[in-house]
């Protein structure tokens, strides 16, 4: 099964795309090569561009203090465990102190390390990192393994709060959805949205031997996938039989 996941939402579209990119920091930076220590700095910096979006703090430790609330709410209920319950509420206060204590906006501190500064300047010009561009990041890809890995786990960690607060907020969200099987009559589907509530992201999982990919489209009222299928031409097409599929719905 292939999972897809839709974004109603500028927020969550944002902290998808940030938890796309920690989890590919967290796949290059063990690795030996130094051309996966390139592709790691240059996460980092796209990391850094995503995260320079100026409300982007304040959203996340909103949602931490709306999760908080939330949870704190269910205290008392017999059917809810009350360990459990005081351990997530503590990861969630951990991960708001964290954030809260951090100055400025994550990863701004590596701003001012001019080394790392002037790799970004060059590292989108095709080509732009060559030895005779930078031969200082040049001699530093020579370094042993272990030296490099060190160097991109702590400016890696200066994204650390914002990351894990992350991790927990798209965990409880995607928690909240409970999935259901659904046809797709001719390649297309269309779903009127329950009244009352806000959703915020939705999960599509599909079978792979369908072969089949879906163009999800949404807002607050409705959802609409299509089903496309890659042609010989290299070129999407519109898929006209019936298939099934797997869709959650999460607020």
């Amino acid at each position: 099964m292939i999972l897809y996941e839709y974004p109603f939402n500028e927020r969550i579209r944002t902290y998808l795309r940030l938890e796309h990119l920690f989890r590919r920091l967290g796949e290059l930076t063990p690795r030996e090569h130094p051309l996966d220590h390139h592709y790691a700095l240059a996460t980092i910096f796209e990391v850094m561009d995503v995260a320079a979006r100026a409300d982007l703090k304040s959203d996340v430790l909103k949602d931490l203090e709306k999760q908080k609330t939330v949870l704190n709410s269910y205290r008392g209920n017999p059917s809810i465990s009350e360990e459990r319950l005081d351990e997530v509420v503590h990861q969630l206060d951990s991960c708001f102190t964290a954030l809260h204590n951090q100055p400025g906006k994550a990863g701004h501190s590596l701003t001012e390390n001019d080394w790392l500064m002037s790799l970004r300047s060059r590292i989108n010009i095709p080509g732009g990192t060559c030895e005779f561009d930078l031969p200082s990041y040049y001699a530093w890809q020579h370094k042993p393994a272990d030296v490099r890995r060190q160097a991109i786990e702590s400016w890696a960690a200066t994204f650390g709060p914002l990351a894990e607060s992350i991790h927990h907020l798209m965990k409880m969200l995607r928690e909240s959805g409970s999935p259901q099987k659904v046809m797709a009559v001719g390649g297309q589907f269309q779903q009127n949205l329950p009244q009352g509530r806000t959703y915020q992201l939705l999960r599509l999982r599909i079978d792979e031997g369908l072969e089949l990919t879906p163009e999800i489209s949404g807002n607050r009222l409705m959802v609409s996938v299509r089903l496309m299928r890659h042609g010989e031409d290299d070129r999407l097409h519109s898929a006209a039989e019936d298939a099934s599929f797997e869709i959650a719905l999460c607020a």
